[in-house]
């Protein structure tokens, strides 16, 4: 069912993750006609329940709770080593190592700095200002890189800004993940739930953006007010410290100039590799780690300190949850679901499309988004070939739940985990429960006015 995925060339970096695990998910149980005991149905999704809640106090390393839950789909049976393995896409894990690796070297050459003091001198040193610029850059640069990149190129800033305004980042890491997704909704290659829609649908660059890109501007346009208000009263900076910081001179803060140009040569052209890889045959995964390596080389750091820049929880924390959410769609879990609400509509497109949209939000941020979307993929395909997809509507329905339900926790989507990680590797954790608190009420609104945009766009004058 899954052949319809195939690559979308000029698609962003992150392609590697949704083609791989779309690709992974294609050989297991949707293609299976094996019965799956009770049993197992109870005892796997018993696991998935069990590493969620434990997640969600913050008391056990979330990487340790994903792979232990992942050893134990394999030790019970539900599934095997090889297609617990199978589901780990190496080209996911390589293409993370290799962008924390570019960004790591960059970092140290005071590039990233340089930056975060020009965006003081532009607000004025202003934390909420400060926090709202970086919030807007993340979101537009997400819809057109990809969020995952985005969110590491970003973090060093942050750290920089938030470290000399004597002020938690953890706002500032908050808002640039909400932000992020937002943004990376607009695009065909911003989100990697959006490359899958894309592929199964048939739908190109131009598409796609013409329908999620104005729904993607409303979307951002209330996040900005939304963080504002929410913000405002932790960032109140110290007048003194923000006329120091915006006084301060980008120049100064370079340690290596060679190093900067060097990096900044690479960095740009790794970018430029993603997004041409499609017409060239390559994976991101393999541009990433070629970028990587060539800086390396051409700068010559010390490796242990290189790769001490790498987030290695996070990295581990994924490999561990798709080997859990493997274990869901190896028993059917997934997919019973999705069949079971679809059949409640019966045949109705608009209560079809709300449906979607809201499902497909509530399991993206428990699940992630990616896997989610790729179970869901059939199953609007055989929709649409029923009639109940015009305009594309269940497509677009699915990008606006996958994308931004992904908001709601902190393991909702993939840049959520990622900046998490590097957060509390700056001795900044941000609490599932925390992170909760400020994402299900911005999710709650946007999938409002989201159903309200598929309505009016789709079917008030159908």
């Amino acid at each position: 069912m899954y052949d319809t995925v195939r690559s979308v060339n000029g698609s962003s970096s992150f392609e590697a993750v949704a083609t791989g695990v779309s690709g992974a998910l294609a050989g297991t149980e949707i293609t299976s006609t094996e019965p799956v005991g009770t049993g197992l149905l109870v005892a796997g999704i018993t696991i998935f329940i069990l590493a969620y809640a434990a997640i969600a106090t913050d008391r056990i390393p979330k990487s340790a709770i994903a792979l232990g839950g992942g050893a134990l789909m394999i030790l019970i049976g539900i599934l095997n080593q090889e297609q617990a393995f199978h589901h780990v896409d190496l080209n996911v894990i390589l293409l993370l190592v290799g962008m924390m690796v570019l960004a790591g070297i960059v970092r140290k050459t005071g590039c990233f700095q340089a930056l975060a003091i020009l965006a003081a001198r532009w607000t004025g040193g202003d934390g909420l200002r400060l926090m709202l610029a970086l919030s807007l850059i993340t979101a537009v640069l997400s819809a057109f890189l990809d969020n995952v990149t985005t969110v590491i190129l970003i973090a060093p800033i942050t750290v920089f800004v938030a470290t000399r305004l004597k002020l938690n980042p953890v706002p500032f890491f908050i808002a640039e993940i909400l932000a992020s997704n937002v943004g990376g909704a607009a695009t065909l290659i911003g989100d990697p739930p959006n490359i899958l829609i894309a592929s199964a649908g048939d739908l190109d660059f131009a598409v796609f953006i013409a329908h999620m890109g104005p729904p993607s501007i409303i979307f951002l346009i209330f996040t900005m007010f939304y963080l504002r208000r929410v913000f405002a009263s932790q960032l109140v900076t110290d007048p003194a410290r923000a006329e120091a910081l915006a006084a301060l001179k980008p120049g100064d803060a370079i340690t290596d100039r060679r190093g900067m140009y060097i990096g900044l040569g690479v960095l740009s052209l790794t970018i430029f590799g993603f997004l041409i890889h499609g017409a060239l045959g390559w994976e991101p995964a393999t541009v990433a780690i070629a970028g990587a390596a060539l800086l390396m080389i051409l700068t010559r750091p010390d490796a242990h300190e290189v790769f001490n820049e790498v987030e290695w929880a996070s990295v581990l924390f994924f490999v561990g949850l798709f080997m859990m959410v493997a274990g869901l769609i190896e028993l059917g879990a997934l997919k019973a679901v999705s069949d079971f609400a679809i059949e409640l509509t019966q045949g109705n497109v608009a209560a079809t499309a709300f449906l979607v949209l809201w499902l497909s939000a509530i399991l993206s941020a428990v699940v992630d988004n990616i896997p989610y979307t790729a179970t869901m993929l059939p199953v609007i395909q055989q929709l649409t070939a029923e009639g109940l997809n015009p305009d594309n509507i269940l497509w677009w329905s699915l990008a606006i739940g996958a994308d931004l339900g992904g908001n709601a926790t902190i393991i909702g989507a993939s840049a959520n985990v990622i900046l998490a990680g590097i957060a509390e590797r700056e001795g900044h954790k941000i609490g599932f429960m925390q992170f909760v608190r400020y994402g299900v009420p911005l999710t709650i609104v946007i999938l409002i006015l989201g159903t309200g945009w598929i309505w009016l766009r789709y079917l008030a004058f159908a």
